[in-house]
């Protein structure tokens, strides 16, 4: 096995459903340092600290390649493996993150690792490995002043979330809401005596489940709607006086929050008050930018595809760390690159691809190459 997959394996053992990143971020720290790399672990929440590598020197803003360590929950009793085994069943390595991401997370940092300690002018990298991102890129959303200048930098940026490393330069933004509603708790034998929350909300659901004319862009699709959670009610015998809905809302650009907010209210009726829970803007760099062109030429060098796939209908951190690292410059350029397979983000007995794994650290040793040798 190769130090990726290796590194890659070990990343799967740590269970960092919504916690225990920092274990995670500790690990790929060391691994850092061994080869010569400045650490910085970033305060959020106990146990969820985020990563921030840098090499040393450079005059120029770094390349940064970002990841994230956490996972989404995992029904064991539903594999057919242990989730955090890592199991090899020939090219697929099968564990919970495995595609989404720490195959990506294990490529950039030993890609990284390997650059840094070539002997060479490195102009400067930088790895941000972040927590929280699962639930609305977190980790960065609530990073401290401190945290926030560890990571600005002005360089651009590489995803490795999974594209089966395809060259994806934009993606849909994410507006969740929170949608809730009171009534009046009645004796269940005796409804008509209450108002039932939870068929309010339900009746929010059908109409936000069912509406069919929602923004669209050309390149990007439609807007989409998720009703992800509806919750409410203490016992089958009593009416509900509280409810909440949770709507997971992909965005496009041009598509005003304010005004998407209001549609939503209008679609969920009287008496059901909208909140927002996660706003995160789509990713869209240009085709024509540079740093695009040098990740093509990293690709074609590679033999692997240069090709622009079409817009992703996830959201990824860059919707908060393009920002971050770019600061008053605006946004960084940004791409997602990775080797995780997308069909398989959140399913049953995740896997990636090792020979993918293996590529995306070629691809990315050979841009780290590229970028040095523009100081």
């Amino acid at each position: 096995m190769t130090d990726a997959l290796d590194l890659l394996s070990e990343l799967i053992r740590f269970r960092t459903i919504g916690g225990g990143e920092g274990a995670a971020a500790r690990h790929c720290a060391a691994t850092a340092e061994k080869a010569g790399l400045a650490t910085q672990l970033l305060a959020w929440e106990p146990g969820r600290e985020q990563l921030v590598a840098r090499t040393a020197g450079g005059d120029g803003p770094p390349l940064t390649f970002t990841g994230h360590l956490d996972t989404v929950p995992v029904q064991p009793d539903d594999w057919s493996v242990d989730p955090w085994a890592a199991e090899r069943d020939g090219d697929k390595v099968v564990g919970r993150g495995a595609s989404d991401m720490k195959s990506g997370v294990a490529a950039a940092v030993v890609a990284t690792v390997e650059h840094a300690a070539r002997p060479h002018a490195c102009r400067g990298v930088q790895l941000v490995l972040t927590a929280g991102e699962e639930t609305g890129c977190t980790g960065l959303v609530n990073l401290d002043a401190s945290g926030r200048a560890a990571i600005a930098g002005g360089g651009p940026v590489v995803v490795a979330e999974p594209t089966a490393n395809a060259l994806v330069i934009a993606h849909k933004g994410a507006h969740w809401m929170r949608l809730t509603a009171t009534g009046r708790a009645a004796h269940g034998s005796a409804p008509e005596l209450g108002d039932n929350a939870v068929v309010r909300l339900a009746r929010a659901a059908v109409a936000l489940h069912d509406h069919a004319g929602w923004p669209r862009d050309d390149r990007f699709g439609p807007v989409t709607a998720n009703v992800g959670v509806l919750r409410g009610g203490v016992a089958p015998n009593v009416v509900p006086d509280a409810a909440e809905l949770m709507l997971d809302i992909r965005t496009v650009p041009g598509v005003d929050a304010g005004q998407l907010r209001a549609q939503i209210g209008l679609l969920a009726g009287e008496r059901v008050n909208v909140t927002d829970h996660v706003v995160l803007p789509p990713l869209d760099t240009g085709a024509d930018e540079p740093f695009v062109g040098m990740v093509r030429a990293a690709l074609q060098a590679t033999g692997a595809s240069d090709e622009v796939a079409p817009p992703a209908r996830f959201f990824t951190d860059a919707s908060v760390l393009a920002g971050l690292v770019g600061g008053e410059a605006g946004p960084a350029p940004t791409v997602v690159l990775g080797p995780g397979e997308p069909a398989q983000c959140h399913v049953v007995d995740e896997y990636c691809l090792a020979s993918r794994v293996e590529q995306a650290v070629v691809v990315y040793r050979e841009l780290l190459e590229r970028w040095c040798a523009q100081a």
